[in-house]
């Protein structure tokens, strides 16, 4: 069964870009925002993980961790990472390859990356909005994430 509102957001635990391990787990307590993103280092990708990177502190001020998911090796995650000064985790969902967007319903089988989905969480855990540009090629708005985490008490 895949991620859906209103149910507790699947488990994982990925590595990061630094080599560290993070579990959903990790997140208890907090709001969560988990972004998947297809294709580090093109034009889409960089403007919506520069766009959450610029926006981690009114993000913070709701309660919310961001964390970005990509079907990449870590490598990628870290170069990707670096060079856009993201301050987030940026997960690798590389091996085996995309076991946690398949979870969450975000797997593009075709492609072999994760569709443009974003998934956000209540304190304990519970998916209260999901949030699909419906298109590899469509970013997501910064605004959906705002107004998702204000919804949540």
């Amino acid at each position: 069964m895949t991620a859906q509102v209103g149910s507790v957001a699947p488990a994982f635990s990925l590595m990061d870009q630094d080599r560290n391990v993070v579990n959903l787990d990790d997140f208890a307590g907090r709001k969560s925002v988990i972004v998947f993103i297809p294709f580090p280092f093109t034009g889409i990708c960089d403007g919506e993980g520069c766009a959450l990177r610029d926006n981690l502190a009114p993000l913070s001020g709701l309660g919310a961790d961001v964390v970005v998911v990509t079907c990449h090796a870590v490598q990628i995650n870290k170069k990707w990472a670096d060079e856009n000064g993201f301050a987030f985790p940026v997960l690798s969902d590389f091996w085996p390859h995309g076991t946690v967007a398949t979870e969450y319903g975000a797997f593009n089988e075709t492609v072999g990356v994760s569709n443009r989905m974003s998934f956000v969480l209540d304190t304990d855990g519970v998916v209260r909005t999901i949030i699909d540009s419906g298109s590899l090629g469509t970013a997501r708005e910064m605004a959906e994430y705002i107004d998702a985490l204000g919804e949540i008490d």
